[in-house]
């Protein structure tokens, strides 16, 4: 069970007046502890899978009890056959996945399955609370676990030493199951495996609240666990009913017999198995008010309790939680329905409660063991969700089988009342409290208070002020493509069920309360039908449109920006419609650089008007560019490198440190217009040819025509004089090469752009040059530029003239580790040029920010959707501000489970039914 330290105070003001005035001065408050509060709930158990089917399981008042498999009983005689028939089973105990732990087969084989259980089950109490396990890592949160059986390791030794491997001691050691879940998920504080028999669980719990109240902890788990495999061990409490007749505080069921609560000549216990854990977060089930453990000393029987130590824990937890008998409704048993016990535990609950309550207002009891049978180790745990479960509902389930009360229990005179139907609490106007107690073989007794949590914790829903149906991301993830796949199918069949769960609500929940595991699926949605879409097609593998799927790749992000020529009329302006950042952004770019222009960027852009002219267009790039890298970085997304082609390399040195940006703003303002100024004359050429096909082309003709750019492997543009570019381009296309005329005012990067370089140098002398802050490839050189040649005014000069080497500067970034590529520009050419030049196009994605015709909001959102899907961070709270939604409970974790057992299929089958 995981437990937090409350923030509250239990009853305030008039609270108080529901207890008794003659009982307040029994409450000493220096005895008083804190209220720990119970967050979140996880269980496997018998006929219920997770607390809402063990709820629905305690309301419909359904026995979880069945018949033995007949196969458990063959090492065994015969006669043990007959003894005991019943009990509470699990389904496939055998079955664990290994691979989402990152254990292999041959450790998960000798894993004992119990501590296979608690750290799934760990893992879904955490998921219910709302924590993301992986923040958890290095954190001081506390794990202690109730157990008491071992019994995998004697089936794993009946194999022989050829069943004993290196993973043998630490998969089938008892005390290191605590210890397990602390280094799966990276946990620093106290991991304690705890057994006191059948009370461990429950002590577990006492400890765990102890624990954050001593500050040792920030946050507690709690569990309980247990698995019954072998006939021995039920046989052998048979043997302690013979060697102490009357008197064992174990009772084996007679053939036949169900378990009763408080029956009179039936009598006996059902075996069962199970596991259940607590965890923290926002929504509170319930409050631990206080516990208790203690001994009962020297009795009669090793075996047999104490009347007067059970009512001394009882009433120790009663003044650790501050709350007098009258205040307590209910008291889930131990009742295990031993002949000896049960009298010994009402005669001690009576005596330190119920005689203390009003007359006609009986305690109300009942025991979870009539529907799932007796846990042992995990006995206490199961108690105490049923009652948080009842506390959190505000209803109580019934206990079964009860008829007639066992003779040496006077209900009556000891104010209990057996409750065996559903039914509200006896004073729902009141705080509800109730009580737990689990006590073990060898005498250890725990109690523990529990209440309900005091005022409404529902969380807050989040301002919106984006509009309600706005395209927000929806975050799926898993250990492998399978588990992703069955975790969005999970998710759309919750989404189509839950009224509640609008993509706001469940896109906030599954960034904040959820661990971003390594295969990713990101849908993007604005409404309910596009949500449950999407997610079908995730679950699916079918590519769709608003899905992005993945794998985190183990590499560095770049982003690229883009050249010239890919301007378009209005870009931007949906994004910047739609977030403040990129508004803001591309407005403070527009600020310095209309004054530097004729016409200000914000009327030539929505209207496209002067928008392909050099003067325009190299400004109105570069304010897009910067804008959409300040949105991204706003989001959390940090590149490792930087890149730009052409003009985009401007805006490129901007954002690394390079230049201000009013310098940068006064270099690509004078760039344009003074390229805007030069005649326009010449042509530009796209080739599909590689460098050295064409470079002897243009041997005796360099100051006529060059290489302007090299895009890819087979990807060139040349420039220059129209004549020469169109004869060079007519020789190539009868080589069988593929050209295309570009549509442009000027020449550039070619003999053309001599004309403005002396005005230019001037302007870029005057202005100052930083050291970058992030590196950049150079597209002039295609290396990482060295500091001292980022702020030499003479390469900048150059970069106007000299060819655009994308190829080399792609496959730099390549070689320097970066396997996802952001193009921040209005369309995806640099995205392509990428795709084309690396070496490994399997292990290298590139996706633009923006696409022509597409919706811009969409297409950023996507290109976010892929950089998180390849692994890099964001942050998802600037991602959902103001997107409205609150936070809702997701469906847990789909487990892809495989099967890992010590003996053959046959008997694996057998013993998992015996969990």
């Amino acid at each position: 069970m995981v437990v937090t330290r409350g923030d509250f105070q239990y009853w305030k003001g008039s609270r108080a007046k529901m207890t008794s005035e003659r009982h307040s001065a029994a409450i000493d408050p220096l005895d008083r502890r804190e209220p720990i509060a119970v967050v979140g709930l996880s269980c496997r158990l018998p006929g219920a899978a997770g607390p809402e089917e063990f709820w629905r399981l305690l309301r419909e008042g359904r026995d979880a009890v069945t018949q033995m498999p007949g196969h458990r009983w063959e090492p065994i005689s015969a006669d043990a056959h007959s003894e005991i028939r019943r009990g509470g089973f699990l389904d496939a105990v055998e079955e664990f996945d290994a691979a989402f732990f990152g254990i292999s087969p041959r450790e998960a084989v000798v894993m004992d399955p119990q501590q296979r259980l608690l750290l799934e089950i760990a893992w879904e109490a955490l998921e219910d609370a709302g924590i993301a396990a992986a923040s958890l890592d290095g954190s001081p949160t506390a794990v202690f676990v109730g157990t008491a059986r071992e019994d995998y390791t004697s089936l794993l030794y009946r194999q022989g030493s050829a069943a004993i491997t290196q993973h043998t001691v630490a998969g089938t050691h008892r005390g290191i199951i605590a210890g397990r879940v602390s280094y799966a998920l990276g946990l620093n504080g106290p991991s304690l495996t705890v057994d006191t028999s059948q009370s461990s669980s429950l002590v577990a719990v006492h400890l765990a609240c102890e624990s954050l109240r001593a500050e040792e902890a920030e946050l507690a788990l709690a569990a309980g666990v247990n698995l019954n495999l072998l006939a021995e061990g039920v046989v052998g409490r048979r043997a302690v009913r013979r060697a102490l007749p009357g008197r064992a505080l174990l009772h084996l069921r007679r053939p036949g017999q169900r378990l009763r609560a408080r029956r009179g000549r039936r009598h006996g216990r059902a075996q069962a198995a199970a596991g259940g854990a607590v965890a923290d977060g926002d929504r509170v089930h319930g409050v631990i008010l206080g516990s208790a453990v203690n001994n009962d000393g020297a009795t009669p029987g090793l075996t047999v309790p104490s009347a007067a130590a059970q009512e001394k824990v009882v009433r120790l937890a009663h003044r650790r939680a501050g709350v007098v008998p009258d205040a307590v409704q209910y008291v889930e048993l131990h009742g295990t329905g031993t002949p000896v016990g049960d009298p010994i535990e009402a005669a001690a609950l009576g005596a330190a409660v119920s005689a203390l309550k009003a007359a006609g207002d009986p305690l109300r009891v009942g025991s979870v063991k009539t529907n799932i049978g007796h846990l042992e180790g995990a006995a206490g745990i199961a108690g105490l969700i049923k009652t948080v479960l009842s506390v959190r509902h505000r209803m109580l389930p019934p206990s079964l089988n009860f008829r007639t009360p066992n003779p040496k229990i006077p209900l009556d005179s000891l104010n209990l009342s057996v409750n065996d139907r559903l039914g509200e609490w006896p004073h729902p106007e009141r705080p509800l409290v109730a009580g737990v107690s689990s006590f073990g073989m060898g005498g250890t007794n725990c109690h523990v208070v529990v209440g309900e949590a005091p005022g409404t914790r529902e969380p807050l829903t989040a301002p919106r002020t984006r509009p309600a149906d706005a395209v927000l991301p929806v975050v799926v993830s898993a250990r492998g493509t399978q588990a992703l796949r069955a975790q969005a199918g999970r998710l759309a069949e919750f989404v189509e069920t839950h009224g509640d769960a609008e993509p706001a609500s469940v896109g906030r929940s599954s960034v904040f309360t959820r661990s971003r595991l390594g295969h990713r699926g990101v849908v993007l949605a604005a409404d309910r039908d596009e949500l449950v879409a999407g997610l079908r097609a995730l679950a699916s593998g079918l590519p769709a449109a608003g899905v992005v799927a993945g794998a985190e790749a183990t590499g560095r992000l770049a982003m690229v920006f883009t050249g010239q020529g890919a301007q378009r009329i209005g870009m931007g302006s949906e994004l910047r419609a739609a977030f403040p950042v990129f508004a803001a952004a591309f407005d403070t770019v527009c600020a310095h650089l209309d004054p530097l222009l004729e016409r200000p960027l914000r009327e030539v852009v929505p209207t496209g008007e002067g928008l392909d002219e050099t003067r325009y267009t190299q400004p109105a790039l570069f304010a897009v560019e910067v804008a959409l890298f300040r949105l991204f970085a706003s989001w959390g997304v940090r590149p490792d490198l930087l890149a730009g082609h052409s003009i985009g390399e401007v805006a490129a040195a901007h954002v690394a440190g390079v230049l201000s940006l009013t310098d940068a703003c006064a270099l690509v303002a004078a760039r344009g217009r003074l390229m805007q100024e030069l005649p326009a004359a010449g042509a530009m050429v796209a080739v599909q040819a590689a460098e050295d096909e064409v470079l002897p082309l243009l041997a005796g003709q360099e100051g006529e025509v060059a290489v302007a750019a090299v895009n890819g492997p087979a990807a060139l543009v040349l420039s220059g004089d129209t004549d020469a570019v169109l004869e060079i381009a007519a020789a190539l296309k009868d080589r069988g090469h593929k050209t295309k005329r570009l549509t442009v005012s000027h020449a550039f990067h070619s003999p053309h752009m001599d004309g403005m370089l002396d005005a230019f140098r001037r302007v870029v002398t005057g202005l100052t040059l930083h050291q970058p802050r992030i590196p950049v490839v150079s597209t002039v050189t295609g290396e990482i530029a060295a500091p001292e040649l980022l702020t030499s005014p003479e390469y900048w000069v150059e970069q106007v003239r000299r060819p655009v080497r994308f190829l080399r500067a792609a496959r730099t970034l390549e070689a320097e580790g970066v396997r996802t590529v952001l193009e921040m520009g209005p369309d995806g050419v640099c995205s392509a040029m990428v795709a084309e030049s690396v070496l490994d196009k399997d292990s290298v994605a590139a996706e633009p920010a923006l696409r022509p015709g597409r919706p811009e909001e969409r297409t950023a959102w996507t290109a976010l959707a892929r950089a998180f899907v390849r692994g890099a961070a964001v942050d998802w709270e600037a991602v959902f501000e103001g997107a409205g939604g609150r936070r809702i409970d997701l469906p847990t974790y789909a487990f892809q489970r495989e099967r890992y057992w010590v003996t053959d299929p046959g008997r694996a089958e057998g013993a998992a039914a015996g969990v």
